[in-house]
């Protein structure tokens, strides 16, 4: 039989027969190659306490560490080839190294292996992937902040279920997306703290019998300790995890935000109008500016939430330490951390550029009877009616309104009186929208006092 009848049922990208297989399975340089930086960064910092504690020369350090600086710019340059046969980056940069200096290259390995090696370089791109989405969302929250403090006492709907709610200000409603960008921050800060420990030197699985210094090796790489059992060092991946969990958090209200925005600048409502830099066009229906950014902002988060599951699914049943399923780590979190920056980065550039029309917020503020609960609170507090018999009263007035094909405000004395005989012409200071949101004085509340109270507190701690 031929081996191509033989590997018929593989296709024919698999004709080579079952080593070709076994290359495309174990092979992970086609995206591991993305730690090339952390990789040398890595094998830099082990060169150097390998000479420090005497295992290795300071002649085979020196002729280690300017190998790598060379293989590390073929890589940036371009010039570099990867080699599946090579099956990873660490073997890819090795093979190079053994390539440029010779002998000493092969002294690089000891006290080490690909186990903590893989752990050490997937930590530390992890670790610079938080490091920029805390960047990111520290310049959406600034470009958030902008927007709220120019609008600080601009009304406009407020809702529940999407029905008109209540008056407030886009200052608040912009500092709600504030308050939750910072904990997605905080998340973050934390997660980072957290994996901050350094896998190197956990060898295999069981530590080694070279005197290294793991605390030289963990303070060269910006660790704050070594990670203190070889066993979970080399097969934990929750600090990966954790990154995941806590950019699809941070991706859910991207989605959130961006489903408004799509809402909000729709002809429909009117609220806001994106840049053209953050808009396209329709190929057949020329007044169309579609909120395409903001759709795909939305849409990202199955990525990320993806990425999560997948995580996870990997994870779940393997024994300690290492297994080859791990190999499957990488492209999950590649992909989530790409889409993510990219979401960061697209919805800070349609927050900086978005002009709210003010015009249209506060004549949509004051439809849908938004002032009601003010109503209610006034019969509560001047009256001395129960909250309970005040919302009767109101939602009486309401229907009365309703019925007229009125607001509140356009209801006279005489027919409020009729519902209710104690009610005086001072209830009507507390209808307009404006009034109802200055009433909000409570800490949090939508009084523009309030809005400008927390920007300022925001802009000092962003400072």
């Amino acid at each position: 039989m031929t081996e191509t009848t033989t590997n018929a049922m593989w296709g024919g990208r698999f004709a080579a027969g079952p080593d070709a297989i076994m290359e495309a399975i174990n092979a992970s340089i086609g995206f591991d190659k993305r730690l090339a930086k952390q990789d040398i960064d890595g094998s830099r910092a082990h060169a150097a306490m390998l000479a420090a504690t005497g295992i290795l020369s300071d002649s085979d350090a020196e002729a280690i560490r300017e190998g790598l600086l060379t293989v590390l710019s073929e890589i940036e340059g371009g010039s570099f080839r990867f080699s599946t046969a090579l099956e990873d980056i660490h073997m890819n940069v090795e093979a190079r190294l053994k390539e440029v200096i010779g002998e000493p290259a092969g002294r690089l390995h000891t006290g080490r292996s690909r186990n903590d090696q893989v752990a050490t370089d997937f930590k530390l791109w992890v670790r610079d992937q938080i490091d920029a989405a805390i960047a990111g969302l520290e310049a959406l929250m600034r470009a958030l902040l902008a927007q709220a403090e120019a609008g600080a006492d601009w009304v406009m709907p407020g809702f529940t279920h999407l029905q008109t709610a209540q008056p407030v200000t886009w200052g608040h409603h912009m500092m709600a997306y504030v308050e939750m960008f910072a904990r997605d921050r905080s998340r973050f800060i934390d997660a980072r703290a957290r994996m901050n420990e350094c896998p190197l030197g956990a060898a295999a699985l069981a530590g080694t019998s070279f005197p290294i210094d793991r605390e030289m090796t963990a303070r060269a790489l910006g660790f704050d300790r070594p990670a203190a059992n070889s066993l979970d060092a080399v097969s934990d991946r929750d600090f990966a995890l954790e990154f995941l969990a806590a950019a699809s958090i941070c991706a859910m209200h991207l989605s959130r935000f961006a489903e408004e925005l799509v809402i909000w600048s729709s002809a429909q409502f009117r609220f806001v109008r994106l840049s053209d830099r953050f808009s396209t066009g329709s190929s057949i229906m020329p007044q169309k500016k579609n909120p395409d950014a903001a759709e795909l902002i939305r849409a990202k988060i199955g990525r990320i939430f993806g990425a999560n599951v997948a995580l996870m699914t990997v994870m779940k049943g393997l024994p300690l330490a290492y297994s080859k399923d791990m190999q499957e780590d990488k492209e999950q979190v590649f992909d989530a951390a790409d889409n993510l920056m990219l979401a960061l980065a697209a919805m800070e550039g349609m927050v900086r550029d978005m002009s709210a029309n003010r015009a249209a917020l506060e004549a949509a503020a004051g439809s849908g009877f938004s002032t009601a609960t003010d109503l209610a609170d006034w019969l509560v507090r001047v009256l001395g009616l129960p909250f309970r018999e005040a919302h009767h009263v109101t939602g009486a007035l309401v229907a009365m309104a309703e019925q007229g094909g009125v607001d509140l405000p356009d209801l006279s004395l005489e027919q409020m009186r009729s519902v209710h005989p104690g009610i005086t012409a001072d209830i009507f200071d507390v209808l307009g929208v404006h009034n109802s949101v200055a009433s909000r004085m409570s800490y949090g509340g939508t009084a523009p006092e309030q809005v400008r109270a927390q920007v300022a507190r925001w802009k000092e701690q962003l400072a």
